[in-house]
């Protein structure tokens, strides 16, 4: 626990790389991996991580390493990148409503892989049937359920109602899932367990009365991943847990060591507080981090080493952190690691990352970094 403790601090960044740059420290993304994947196989779940939050090949292959059954994917061109790459099993957790430009991609996709899409109506299930027509039956479908988040997803009284038509019109239920999105917020998690486990069991109960069974019990989020009680689900889908973020650290769900990306920014101006502190500008806004911020979020992100620092507001190229008094201002040409408020709008904004290591393993706080390669991130852009 010292050494991922001691992980967490800045390290040098190397003064070849061009800033603003997403960073990934590979040694914490490996331990991220690796420490949620023994900890979901302990409770006799499977783990399906949602890849949208990376987006990159590197990062999926070590997933599936370390145990993952398969990927979870927001959109048809996420699946294709994936499955382009040799990842057979796939899930589109969302509830496709397919028209005629996708239906070919789809069953075409469904062909080469094990492809399990979302539905939460009867008429997208009917859709999906009509657009897929001889094929309808290639993809499983989940159905989706609403267990607190209220966005997407169907009472767990109406599953079954879904589930038949689905099966009417040739499609292959294979189960439920859900997204407890209501987990992100302090103190939030708890509840969000209890209600995905009991939303999941009652559409089960559903389904089952209807002739249903051998169902996949879908649900999961990063800060409900590491439930002491597995629930009623038989996988989970957490996506940020890989890099961890503002978000996770304000809410209490990781440590400054788990943080695994960062993004590197220089100083570019500073307005300096008679009583110490004030503010900086940094060469990375919006067009990096994300503009992302929920209401009760400190800021639009934090600053590794500076506890006591937030981003306050961004502008499309200016990110301004402010800076308490009494402590120390950043100077100008300073290289600061930002961490992100939510993490995974930050991989969609570039192109490439720039993965990291410690010089000869060192965990020491002040240990320079050197630049092990950099990964494209495939993914990015594929939003249908």
């Amino acid at each position: 626990m010292e050494a991922a403790k001691a992980a967490g601090f800045p390290a040098v960044v190397p003064p070849s790389l061009q800033t603003p740059a997403v960073l990934i420290d590979l040694e914490i993304l490996r331990r991220n991996i690796d420490t949620l994947a023994r900890a979901v196989s302990a409770r006799g779940q499977r783990l399906r991580p949602h890849a949208k939050t990376h987006k990159i090949l590197n990062i999926a292959a070590m997933q599936l390493a370390a145990g993952a059954t398969g990927l979870t994917v927001a959109t048809l061109g996420e699946a294709e990148v994936f499955a382009d790459a040799g990842v057979d099993d796939l899930f589109i957790a969302y509830p496709l409503w397919v028209g005629e430009p996708m239906a070919p991609r789809l069953a075409a996709l469904a062909r080469r892989s094990r492809l399990r899409v979302g539905v939460d109506s009867c008429e997208g299930a009917r859709n999906l049937a009509a657009r897929l027509g001889d094929e309808a039956g290639l993809p499983g479908v989940m159905i989706e359920l609403d267990s607190g988040h209220h966005r997407s997803g169907t009472e767990p009284q109406e599953a079954a109602s879904v589930a038949l038509a689905a099966r009417e019109t040739g499609l292959r239920v294979l189960g439920l899932f859900t997204f407890p999105g209501h987990s992100y917020g302090p103190g939030a998690s708890a509840g969000a367990v209890d209600d995905e486990s009991r939303v999941l069991q009652q559409g089960a109960a559903s389904l089952r009365a209807a002739g249903f069974d051998e169902l996949e019990l879908s649900g999961g989020s990063t800060p409900t991943a590491y439930a002491s009680e597995p629930g009623a689900a038989t996988e989970l889908r957490p996506g940020v847990y890989v890099f961890n973020d503002a978000q996770q650290l304000e809410m209490g769900h990781c440590d400054v060591g788990d943080i695994a990306l960062t993004v590197a920014a220089t100083v570019v101006s500073r307005r300096e507080r008679p009583e110490g502190g004030g503010q900086v500008v940094l060469d990375a806004g919006s067009k990096i981090l994300g503009g992302d911020r929920p209401s009760w979020a400190s800021g639009f992100g934090r600053i590794l080493g500076a506890p006591s620092a937030h981003v306050s507001a961004l502008s499309e190229h200016h990110g301004t952190v402010d800076y308490p008094a009494g402590s120390r201002l950043p100077d100008y040409g300073e290289v600061l690691q930002v961490i992100p408020n939510h993490v995974c709008l930050v991989p969609n904004l570039v192109d490439v990352v720039t993965v990291v290591q410690r010089k000869g393993g060192s965990t020491e706080r002040q240990a320079p970094y050197k630049i092990v390669e950099q990964w494209a991130v495939a993914a990015r852009g594929q939003n249908s």
